[in-house]
């Protein structure tokens, strides 16, 4: 079988997977966040928190509950890195360093996941179990509780509540996350993924002398990294670690769990809001950008420019041979178009329009499917930007499922959309025009540009994967990347909550002849091309002096 062959094939199986989940899980979804029941652990979480977790919520109460959860879960987890000279089963290994220490927590909690260190050699037990992974579930449930606040927003008329932060984090932890997690992480044990909480010991030999591994419990972070689109590996090399991804159907059930939730979740929306069709229509932009995406990324990497390429069957540099360029490149693609992170193959190491690719998906605001929770919203931002604009072409007044998009809602549509782009971009021309942080580049001319362009689009993008090359454990680096990860993740949350808000507060508009269909397949290519228009006016000049200079002087 040709490796073009079996890279068509795992796509085919791994959309079976994702069909044959869409509807169950989705529709699972609805009536968690819809329910009024409270089960006896999550009463025992509310008493101890002390919530009420029935009392309604307007959107700058449930933003202040966003945000003081998510200040206590950066103060708490930094303190935990600072401490773990003096935790059990530290491995022996000392405190982080401050700067690094605020970059790992800013990371973890804003659902980035970016990691300036070595996992196996730097974080201990505790730190790994205790702190990171509960935010690998706490962060992504967030994300699935605004984007629930916003389909409220929605869903609602007449009234400013939007539901109750505190049920909604809690449930979509404890009835999403986590039975998700427990059957996953069997799959990844039984697949060959270790869980343990073993020591450091020496294993082999390797160039006249040995190697050095510890064990962890890697299986379940491994799970939740993938299901709440994370991203943070417990070793440096992250899903191309055989302790993490160890066979080809692991690495397929990875890319599932990357992707299931937020392509469920438009289900979720259009039960939400009493009209599947939405829901279909959302699901289908965002397919129809995934799929164009990997048949893009596939094409690249697969294309023969020399002798070298063709015997190896396509770009292999930077790819493990277990998984071959195939899967190596829907891997990529599911991981930048989603706020994951993770990666089974070095991204430097791909072909600079391969490069270009991955930058270009994040650059998108990571919403084809996006980020769980993150990604529907972001989603619906950019539905709302499409019908403003289709109103001025037809000069009358938007409206979005029932919804008028007036002035107010058109600003905070805005706001959304130009502050990653302005993290992105401003901190990449002071990192390129002061003296000291171009040092940190591996290499010169266009593909060093990219490395940094890269780190900051992750970063702000709330992404986590890393371009490969560029040094970025440095006080710059930490600073600037974990400022831009925080703001990144919680400013756009004050628009969309704002947002949701105001949507709530309107009384539903009759549909008459003249309404814009948001459920056919014409307002579906014009969203298509109203997200790829934006993003490419914005990002066009950097992705020029970057991945495009690189993959046109190829």
């Amino acid at each position: 079988m040709s490796p073009v062959t079996a890279g068509v094939l795992q796509l085919l199986a791994l959309i079976a997977a994702l069909a044959l989940a869409y509807r169950p899980l989705g529709d699972y979804m609805a009536r968690v966040y819809s329910s009024e029941k409270h089960y006896k652990p999550e009463k025992w979480i509310y008493k101890a928190i002390g919530a009420n977790p029935s009392a309604e919520m307007r959107w700058p109460a449930y933003l202040r509950a966003v945000l003081a959860f998510s200040a206590v879960s950066v103060f708490f987890l930094y303190a935990l890195q600072r401490a773990q000279g003096i935790l059990p089963g530290s491995l022996g290994f000392q405190a982080i360093d401050p700067d690094q220490a605020f970059n790992t927590a800013a990371s973890f909690v804003a659902n980035t996941n970016w990691q300036s260190y070595y996992g196996e050699q730097a974080m201990g037990h505790v730190v790994q179990t205790g702190g990171l992974a509960v935010q690998n579930f706490v962060s992504a449930a967030v994300g699935m509780a605004v984007a629930v606040a916003l389909v409220r927003g929605f869903a609602r008329s007449r009234t400013g509540e939007l539901g109750n932060f505190w049920a909604d984090l809690v449930r979509g932890t404890v009835r999403i996350l986590l039975p998700i997690a427990v059957v996953g992480a069997i799959i990844l044990v039984a697949c060959g993924a270790i869980q343990n909480f073993a020591g450091i010991h020496e294993v082999g030999q390797f160039m006249g002398g040995t190697q050095q591994w510890n064990g962890g419990a890697v299986a379940s972070q491994e799970v939740i990294k993938e299901l709440g689109t994370n991203g943070g590996g417990y070793f440096n090399a992250n899903s191309a670690h055989p302790f993490e991804n160890p066979t080809p159907f692991s690495n397929l059930f990875e890319i599932f769990l990357i992707l299931v939730i937020p392509f469920a979740m438009t289900r979720t929306f259009g039960r939400m809001v009493g009209n599947l069709r939405q829901g279909y229509a959302i699901l289908a932009t965002m397919a129809t950008i995934w799929l164009g995406f990997t048949a893009l990324m596939m094409w690249t990497e697969f294309a023969h420019h020399g002798p070298a390429l063709q015997a190896a069957g396509g770009a292999m540099e930077g790819k493990e041979t277990r998984f071959g360029v195939g899967a190596s490149a829907i891997f990529s693609v599911a991981t930048t178009l989603t706020s994951t992170g993770a990666v089974n193959s070095f991204h430097s190491s791909y072909t600079g329009l391969g490069g270009g690719i991955q930058l270009l998906g994040m650059q998108l605001g990571e919403i084809a499917p996006g980020g769980v929770g993150s990604g529907l919203y972001g989603m619906l931002i950019m539905a709302i930007i499409a019908v403003f604009i289709a109103g001025l072409m037809v000069g009358r007044t938007p409206e979005y499922l029932g919804k008028k998009i007036g002035t107010r809602e058109i600003k905070l549509a805005a706001c959304y959309i130009l502050i990653t782009p302005a993290l992105v971009l401003c901190f990449t021309a002071a990192a390129m025009a002061l003296p000291t942080p171009p040092h940190s580049m591996l290499n010169s001319g266009a593909h060093g540009f990219s490395e940094v362009l890269y780190a900051y689009t992750s970063g702000a993008n709330n992404n986590g994967s890393a371009f490969a090359g560029l040094n970025a454990d440095t006080q710059w680096y930490n600073s600037t990347i974990g400022i831009a990860m925080l703001m990144g993740r919680f400013l756009p949350m004050v628009f969309v909550l704002a947002l949701a808000g105001s949507l709530a507060e309107q009384k539903p508009v009759p549909e008459t002849a003249g309404t814009l269909r948001t459920d056919k397949p014409l307002y579906t290519g014009l969203l298509v091309g109203t997200i790829l228009i934006i993003t490419g006016l914005t990002y066009f000049p950097a992705l020029a002096l970057g991945p495009l200079a690189e993959g046109l002087a190829s």
